[in-house]
C-alpha cells in the first residue's frame, strides 16, 4: 500500500507536527510551503496516497489549488486543514474535490484517523 503523503502548509510548525506524527505511523512525508509549491509536488509525485492542504496560504490558496488540481484530473485525495469552518467554504472545497475538512487546532489522533481512512480507501 502506498503511504506517501504531501503536507501543504505555510506554517513550518504545522508541517513539522503533522510530519512527526505521520512518520511515527509509518507514512512517508513530502512537504510543500504553499499552494504553488504543493501543486508542483502533486504534479511531480504521481504516487501520492494523500495530500493535506491548508486553505489560507500565500501565492496560492488551498481552494485555488483544488481548482487547479480538478482541471488536471489528478486522483490524489486532498484533505483540507484550516482555522476556518464556515459551511460555505467547506461546500466550495467539496465542490472542487476535497475529500474532507479538519479545523485547526485539531487533535493529532483525529487527523491520523482521517488519514488512515482516506489512504485505506484509496489503497
Amino acid at each position: 500500500m502506498n503511504r506517501k503523503i504531501l503536507i501543504i502548509d505555510d506554517s513550518d510548525k504545522i508541517r513539522q507536527d503533522i510530519s512527526r506524527a505521520l512518520v511515527a505511523e509509518g507514512y512517508e512525508i513530502i512537504e510543500a510551503v504553499d499552494g504553488l509549491d504543493g501543486l508542483e509536488k502533486l504534479r511531480t509525485h504521481g504516487d501520492l496516497a494523500l495530500a493535506l492542504c491548508d486553505v489560507n496560504m500565500p501565492n496560492m490558496t488551498g481552494l485555488e489549488l483544488l481548482t487547479e488540481v480538478s482541471k488536471t484530473g489528478a486522483k490524489t485525495p486532498i484533505l483540507m486543514l484550516t482555522t476556518e469552518g464556515q459551511p460555505s467554504l467547506i461546500h466550495r472545497a467539496r465542490e472542487r474535490g476535497a475529500k474532507g475538512w479538519i479545523v485547526k487546532p485539531f487533535k493529532i489522533d483525529l487527523l491520523i484517523g482521517a488519514v488512515r481512512k482516506l489512504v485505506d480507501a484509496a489503497g
